[in-house]
């Protein structure tokens, strides 16, 4: 016999029967609280508290289609259409990455760097808009622009500038053409662009090989930093001397990353490790 939804506590041990054996318990827990989250409109931290509130039959049939589809392996942001990233609702759909954990690490450590700042910050291949929306809403003395190349991942994104109430210039843009159409200098440049090596692919779970964005993931292993030169040949042209850069790595990439900003004329490069350990973030200045 099956788990009656009747409390918010009857949803938690329904995904947790439901689920088990798709995904592992830890995440599976997560989910719950993402799906409450969202379908009563409460804060997780809220949620420890009102175990027993009662849960109406459309309330209970949402729950029961959202596990529906979370059984296809669907991640639970594609299914809600939106997350929480860096406390802005950034809205979702199979042309935008999920936005990552250690993504809200690297729009921190600018933040935290940079607080009080003004000048203009470029955001290179964007797609939800996340990391430039975020950086508008906490460095509001600078001007975001932010670049893609797909016209419906900067849709996307400009709905949630608006969402947000930020004022960010998006701008489709090629990292790969000569001609940028990209014309004012940039104090800070900033970009998570694809890093994953084709290879490592039989290790990604298969939820995100089956619905997110190729594109915006994977890049071939005879050239895994193409899109790193390519950036930091734009940057080469735009970023102000003594300006800044941030980029999101794979975690295997530390020591040629360093390598490339170098030949670039960058100064003070540090790889950061994330919360994990892994070196996942490499930031530098260009020389002065």
């Amino acid at each position: 016999m099956g788990v009656k939804i009747q409390t918010i506590k009857d949803i938690r041990i329904y995904l947790a029967k439901e689920l088990k054996g798709i995904y592992p318990e830890q995440e599976i827990g997560a989910i719950a609280g993402i799906v409450i989250k969202a379908v009563f409109s409460m804060t997780e931290s809220h949620q420890v508290y009102i175990t027993d509130q009662i849960v109406s039959g459309s309330q209970a049939a949402k729950i029961i289609n959202i596990c529906r589809e979370l059984k296809t392996g669907k991640p639970v942001q594609y299914i809600l259409g939106e997350t929480c990233f860096y406390d802005c609702i950034i809205r979702l759909n199979r042309a935008t990455l999920i936005p990552r954990p250690e993504t809200e690490e690297l729009v921190d450590l600018i933040i935290r760097e940079n607080r009080g700042t003004t000048g203009n910050i470029i955001d290179f291949g964007t797609g939800s808009g996340c990391i430039a929306i975020a950086l508008a809403a906490n460095l509001p003395g600078c001007k975001v622009t932010a670049t893609d190349i797909s016209d419906e991942a900067l849709r996307i994104a400009v709905e949630n500038a608006a969402l947000n109430e930020v004022n960010v210039k998006f701008v489709n843009d090629d990292i790969f053409s000569i001609d940028s159409m990209i014309t004012e200098n940039a104090d800070i440049i900033v970009s998570n662009p694809p890093y994953v090596r084709n290879t490592e692919k039989l290790h990604i779970n298969k939820n995100v090989l089956e619905f997110e964005p190729h594109i915006a993931l994977f890049v071939t292993d005879n050239d895994p930093l193409a899109y790193y030169r390519a950036i930091l040949n734009k940057a080469a042209r735009i970023l102000v001397p003594g300006g800044r850069i941030y980029f999101e790595i794979n975690e295997t990439m530390g020591k040629s990353m360093s390598r490339l900003l170098e030949s670039f004329r960058y100064t003070d490069i540090h790889v950061v490790e994330d919360i994990n350990g892994k070196e996942r973030i490499i930031k530098g200045t260009l020389y002065v």
